[in-house]
């Protein structure tokens, strides 16, 4: 298993998102690894994520899902094309629809996990369902469909 997150090796001029990016300074910069066949990432809120007070804030909960989604399916392409993301760098996936279920509340304070399982990949598409544990406690579920971001999108177009 690699300890390089995904999101680490994300080419420079796609690397600012507020989810993910390891270039934005003010935002979460979560990291995703592969765990076997299934992508993981740990994150836990600050106080300042409350919805109410000993509770997470459910718009960061679909953050997390959806870079977490975003992340995994660049991994996941890079798997299926047989590129090294160390060397080579990862493709960047862009969310096409989330779908996020909230099934419990979310405590505020214990590492929240969320695994990942890749449904499908078929050309620049990939199919991603998550689930986001708080204590071994499933609380949020979500399923994202994310495209390889065209060419062009980068903040480098020139």
């Amino acid at each position: 298993m690699c300890d390089i997150a995904f999101q680490d090796c994300y080419p420079q001029d796609v690397a600012h998102c507020f989810g993910c990016g390891s270039l934005n300074q003010h935002g979460h910069r979560i990291k995703t690894y592969w765990d076997g066949e299934r992508t993981i990432t740990r994150f836990t809120p600050r106080p300042e994520h409350t919805a109410v007070p000993g509770f997470v804030y459910g718009g960061l909960l679909a953050s997390l899902i959806d870079c977490h989604s975003t992340g995994s399916g660049a991994a996941a392409l890079a798997r299926a094309r047989g590129i090294d993301m160390v060397r080579d760098g990862a493709p960047r996936c862009v969310t096409g629809s989330l779908e996020v279920r909230y099934t419990a509340p979310t405590p505020l304070g214990p590492e929240l996990e969320i695994r990942g399982i890749i449904e499908e990949v078929k050309g620049r598409k990939v199919v991603v369902s998550s689930q986001l544990l708080a204590d071994g406690v499933v609380c949020v579920t979500g399923r994202a469909v994310v495209i390889e971001m065209p060419q062009g999108m980068g903040m480098d177009r020139g």
